[in-house]
């Protein structure tokens, strides 16, 4: 009798992703084989998003075009962030799915909305040696901060971290030449362990000792003390994606966030210091309730000032149960989305700017497939691309001349 083949169709963030392939270890170890499409598979396992409206409905049009697609008499599991959110709700309006279970039981195929099924820890199961030559690895799971926009802390609970050695056991175990940490609140790892307030710079100087590179995503700009900035230049990946979010005060108290533009740019200038060729990214939420002309305009200016490699611009999602629901001054829709043109055309010609100014020079960079490669500058997944040979060896890193620049893309030739 044949292996029964399963597929996962991973949504959101990194973070989903690290799930998904500790299911992929659990299915493989009971028996199951990967299938070469979602419509040849017996189990079909959604991991969903819920950060955001957007993501919600992506999530749904997901599920029902894989429910449409399915080979007869296949299972479609919805799992992730919105079974976990929505679960009786999800299984009521969606009667085409096997099975709607929060983290940890997509496996299991328990009775419709959830019911009684054996919890699986997923954030300290094991996994299969990656498939790439870099690997996401999850170091804690939950958020213990109130952010007033964030309403991830009501499903992924209060912040669990994992231990330094089960991490460093993953971390062998992937035998990636790249491994990005992520967390909710990576800066805090460990504090709810009691470990201190820079658990966070003994775990990267550990997994530094063992890989090429390390790489952090993303860091709470209240937290980038200057011993982490030293951890994170140590490495050689000199890589900061910082979470600011905005950086008019006043809008960053409603957001019950720290900091400020100027704060900000402050720690971009001592790290600038200490490493001229570091890069930089950062996300920041556009229309949030309160949200003047003069709030926008700051951005504008900080944006332009601060010169970042990369920047992700969002509407402002109200979230059931945040604090920013309870807010007056709501953002017109129309309005919103021409402030996030103006700031998305802006740095657009920042990043093609920035990456114009590297034709020409030498970069080390890590080759991922045939063809594509990227140097400390470009996480995986979420950056710009290096092109390269297609005979270079996925891998292996090299050094590189850059020839060309499309946009957030680079063209690149060995060194002779």
């Amino acid at each position: 009798m044949a292996p029964k083949q399963f597929w996962i169709e991973t949504l959101g963030c990194p973070k989903n992703q690290v799930d998904s392939d500790k299911l992929v270890g659990t299915l493989l170890a009971d028996g199951y084989v990967g299938a070469a499409g979602p419509d040849v598979a017996d189990l079909v396992v959604v991991n969903t998003c819920a950060f955001v409206e957007e993501a919600r409905q992506e999530s749904i049009d997901t599920i029902l075009a894989l429910t449409d697609g399915k080979a007869p008499g296949a299972e479609v599991v919805v799992t992730g962030c919105l079974a976990e959110r929505y679960g009786d709700e999800l299984a009521d309006a969606l009667p085409e799915v096997s099975a709607v279970a929060g983290f940890g039981v997509p496996v299991t195929l328990g009775r419709k909305g959830g019911g009684p099924a054996p919890s699986l820890d997923l954030l300290n199961l094991p996994r299969p040696r990656s498939s790439r030559p870099w690997a996401y690895v999850k170091v804690a799971e939950g958020c213990d901060r109130a952010c007033g926009f964030c309403a991830i802390p009501s499903f992924r609970g209060k912040q669990r971290s994992r231990s330094i050695t089960d991490i460093l056991a993953e971390v062998d175990a992937l035998e990636a030449q790249e491994i990005v940490l992520v967390a909710q609140d990576l800066a805090a790892f460990g504090r709810d362990q009691g470990q201190g307030e820079r658990a966070i710079v003994p775990l990267v100087e550990a997994v530094a000792a063992r890989v090429a590179w390390v790489r952090l995503l993303y860091l709470y700009p209240s937290d980038l003390t200057d011993r982490l900035i030293d951890a994170v230049l140590a490495t050689g990946v000199p890589y900061f994606d910082l979470s600011l979010q905005h950086v008019s005060a006043p809008l960053l108290r409603k957001m019950r966030r720290w900091g400020d533009g100027e704060r900000f740019t402050e720690r971009l200038r001592v790290i600038r210091q200490r490493e001229p060729a570091a890069a930089f990214r950062s996300n920041f939420i556009v229309g949030y309730p309160g949200e003047t002309e003069t709030d926008h305009d700051q951005l504008l200016a900080f944006v332009e000032e601060a010169q970042l490699d990369w920047c992700g611009f969002f509407a402002y999602s109200p979230e059931e149960g945040t604090y920013a629901t309870t807010l007056e001054g709501v953002v017109p829709a129309g309005l919103m989305h021409d402030r996030l043109a103006e700031l998305r055309e802006l740095q657009d010609h920042i990043t093609e700017a920035k990456r114009d100014e590297l034709l020409g020079t030498t970069v080390r960079v890590l080759v991922d497939t045939p063809g594509d490669a990227r140097s400390h500058r470009e996480a995986p997944e979420i950056d710009g691309l290096i092109h390269v040979p297609e005979s270079l060896a996925p891998g292996t890193f090299v050094d590189v001349v850059i020839t060309e620049a499309f946009g957030p893309d680079l063209h690149a030739v060995p060194v002779r």
